[in-house]
């Protein structure tokens, strides 16, 4: 037997307009989804890059090197290469939920603000790096930035 709801409202029309504000606003909001999709397809990529390989992780660098007969979950077997890919991914879920109470308490600007702030020191950190420590926190900084951003 189906059964069914019938709901009656007043429609209301909103008067607001689209303003330029709004746009800028919208755009720079759905930034922090581009860059943590933008940051998926080119960390899996640079991990297994031979420069990047050589630099940060040549014990990763040599096993690969070494036998070319192994696939690539062999050669990549390394604590630390995940621990640069899902630092990003761990600091973003954190962040997430801090951002949630630090947007109710001081608004969305003060929250994009410093998502900003934390992906612009996370890049250069990052773009700086000349060891692992250094490339880790860099993508922690980002992590936070994405998650203050989405």
């Amino acid at each position: 037997m189906a059964a069914g709801l019938a709901m009656t409202s007043e429609h209301r029309h909103y008067n607001g307009k689209l303003t330029l504000l709004v746009v800028l606003s919208c755009m720079i909001a759905a930034m922090g989804g581009i860059i943590f999709g933008y940051d998926i397809g080119i960390s899996g990529g640079v991990t297994s890059m031979e420069p990047f390989l050589k630099k940060f992780f040549p014990e990763v660098y040599t096993k690969m090197k070494q036998d070319a007969k192994v696939s690539n979950y062999c050669k990549f077997d390394s604590p630390l290469l995940p621990t640069f890919t899902s630092s990003l991914y761990i600091a973003g879920l954190v962040a997430f939920f801090f951002a949630s109470s630090v947007t109710g308490a001081f608004g969305r600007k003060p929250s994009i603000l410093v998502a900003g702030a934390s992906f612009l020191a996370g890049s250069a950190l990052g773009g700086a790096a000349v060891n692992l420590f250094m490339l880790i926190a860099g993508r922690i900084l980002l992590g936070i930035g994405v998650g203050f951003g989405n």
